[in-house]
């Protein structure tokens, strides 16, 4: 269950780069200060950002990752990052967007970062919302007054965000629903048990045992909603109730276009829960939702190889170059 958490919670890739090559460097930094609060964000944009026309924000997964570790050592630099987009194939009339989590750095050098604990008494849904919405609102009120279009994309707990977030901010015109799902998170471990006895990976008997110990644990988070101290899979108490909010009901109440994205072989979240959204959406009489089944991708939108000798794919930009044609000029 560990391995499966790690995969619903971040999705880390590795670049290689040398001296004059690194991505980290190419964002400007921003600061806002509210509620006694200071929000870090980090805009990439290869013009002028008062001139762009559109807004491309990247909400990410979960866990206390800098978005950029970096290693320097005889001349040259590799990075390690959250985010997996080629800078280079961005589109260059929109300015593109992230957002630090609270207390973690945007990028380390040579060293191993452990969280504070400032970040786990911060980590929420609420919380991350609320530094998305006041990010856009601080960009559209000071640099780019009348964007085209403003399209945000959360991937996997950042889908989370993005489907609450849409409820929340109304200068949003497109979302981007990626790798996330739609019931509880609770009910997605439930879930991943009963797959494992339809695949045979298990029996009765032990998928049996696996939920009672599951349901003994959420009962145990649950009466302590609000513990920072106790974890689960890596995460807090808190973090586990917040984040337990299903997708679906955020998801109905926006009526801007939907782009929901999911990996046929996500290892992460169950297909199942993410079709939940499609068939709500009818049943809703919702007309909003374009939903993507990728065959073969995973949680990160990389191909998983039939057999041994096969490399993966990194299939991520081409699913983006599907988004931003559908997002429009």
């Amino acid at each position: 269950m560990k391995k499966l958490l790690t995969g619903i919670l971040l999705f880390i890739f590795y670049l290689g780069y040398s001296q004059n090559g690194s991505s980290y460097d190419k964002f400007r930094h921003y600061s806002i200060i509210r509620k006694n609060d200071t929000i870090n964000y980090y805009v990439y944009s290869p013009e002028k950002i008062t001139e762009t026309t559109g807004i491309l924000l990247f909400i990410h997964g979960s866990g206390a990752f800098p978005m950029f570790s970096v290693t320097k050592e005889k001349g040259v630099v590799s990075e390690v990052s959250t985010m997996p987009f080629d800078l280079e194939k961005l589109p260059r009339d929109y300015a593109f967007v992230m957002v630090s989590k609270k207390c973690v750095p945007f990028v380390t050098t040579n060293q191993k970062y452990h969280a504070p604990q400032c970040y786990y008494e911060n980590e929420s849904l609420n919380y991350r919302v609320w530094q998305y919405d006041q990010v856009l609102n601080d960009i559209i009120r000071q640099k780019i007054r009348h964007p085209k279009k403003v399209a945000v994309i959360g991937h996997s707990e950042g889908s989370d965000v993005v489907a609450k977030l849409g409820t929340v901010n109304k200068k949003m015109t497109h979302i981007g629903f990626w790798s996330g799902s739609g019931s509880t998170q609770y009910h997605d471990f439930a879930l991943m048990i009963r797959k494992e006895v339809s695949e045979g990976k298990t029996d009765e008997s032990t998928a049996m045992k696996k939920l009672d110990s599951l349901y003994a644990k959420l009962q145990e988070i649950e009466a302590a909603p609000n513990n920072t101290s106790s974890f689960w899979q890596d995460n807090t108490y808190k973090r586990w109730h917040e984040f337990s909010e299903p997708a679906v009901e955020n998801l109905l109440k926006i009526n801007i276009p939907i782009f929901a994205a999911i990996g046929s072989k996500d290892q992460a979240v169950p297909i199942e829960s993410t079709l939940l959204i499609r068939s709500e959406f009818i049943r809703k009489h919702k007309k909003n939702l374009t939903f993507k089944i990728y065959p073969g991708y995973d949680h990160g939108f990389e191909t998983v190889p039939d057999n041994p000798n096969e490399e993966p794919q990194d299939m991520w930009m081409s699913v983006f170059r599907e988004f931003m044609e559908w997002v429009g000029n």
